[in-house]
This record gives C-alpha cells, structure tokens and sequence, in this order.
C-alpha cells in the first residue's frame, strides 16, 4: 500500500509488521516528561488472530497492509472447503476450512459474509454480528426450575452446533444468536 508517518496511524488502521497483515486496536501517544514522544500501539494479527503490543518512536515510518474486504455470500460447503461468491464479480472463491475455523458453526448457506482478502487470498472471514437459527434439539424444561439464568445446551438446526440456551428455548424455535460472543442473544422476532 505505502509507507505512513506513524501519526498518520489510528484505530482500525492496517499495518504490515514482520511480513504479516495488522490491524491497529488501540494507539495512545505517550510524551514523557524527559526523552523523545513514542506511540504505543495494541495490534491483531489478521491471520493468526494474535494480539501484541508495540512501541514507535515519534516521527517513524511504518508500512500499510494491502487488505481488503469483500462482501461475499456463502453457497455450499464440499471437500475442497467452503465456496463464496464475491457479491460484485460474481466470482467463486473456495476458502479452506483452516480460515474458517469455528465460524463455520453459524454459517448458514446464502448468508452475506465480510472476507477480508490479503494479496488476493482469503486471511478471514466474519459473520454478522447476530444470526437465526432454529433449535434441533434441547432437553425440555422441567417443571419448577424457575432459578434465575438456568441454561441448558441446544443444538442447531443446520450446523449442529451446540450453545447455551436459556431453559424456556424448545425445539423449532428460533433465536437470535451473537456470533462474536457465541452466545444466546434472545428470541428471533
């Protein structure tokens, strides 16, 4: 992308470190009484996820990651991966079930996904932040258990995967589910 001066640098900035795609958490300048002015930075890895720490001095250079992110729609999943379909070229691209990762329990197929891509390869995809889903299959209620917060686990219609639900969820109802979280969000309207 090209060089920046390290006060160019905010929030939500990428940056490439070591060879490696970053995204910018967290900047805070720092003027100590005595020396030079330094920038602190709180940085995430975009393709292992890792988060670190580091330190700049005033005036430095730093170089931009060239990232970007497409909005693409998730098809079909096969042995090759999972397929996604770029929402502007109409273009198919299979990502491999590595970049995936847990993701894939809440992937719905034909559901709008953000893929970031770094020199044309896939790095990470992200789900919206709440989804769907129906319920499979959950314990049902027992009569009497009305302590505050009492989960239980259900299992979804679709992926299979496993949340806590409260204990009122039953089968065939949907509800609302936060993917960053993982959690139950509330019932689906």
């Amino acid at each position: 992308m090209g060089s920046m001066n390290i006060g160019e640098v905010g929030k939500g900035t990428r940056l490439i470190f070591d060879n490696q795609p970053w995204l910018v958490l967290e900047v805070n300048f720092v003027k100590p009484g005595k020396g030079n002015a330094f920038y602190k930075l709180r940085v995430q890895n975009l393709v292992t996820g890792n988060t670190l720490e580091k330190t700049l001095r005033g005036g430095e250079k730093v170089e931009g990651a060239d990232v970007a992110d497409a909005n693409m729609q998730f098809l079909y999943a096969d042995a090759n991966g999972f397929v996604f379909m770029d929402q502007q070229s109409f273009e198919q691209l299979t990502i491999s079930t590595k970049i995936i990762a847990d993701t894939k329990d809440f992937l719905l197929e034909n559901m709008e996904c953000s893929v970031t891509l770094w020199n044309g390869e896939p790095i990470q995809v992200r789900l919206p932040n709440t989804v769907v889903m129906e319920i499979d299959y959950t314990e049902p209620a027992i009569k009497g258990d009305t302590q505050s917060r009492v989960m239980k686990m259900a299992k979804l219609k679709g992926t299979g995967a496993e949340i806590p639900v409260p204990i009122f969820c039953a089968i065939g109802e949907k509800i609302s589910i936060n993917t960053q979280l993982r959690e139950y969000a509330g019932r689906a309207k």
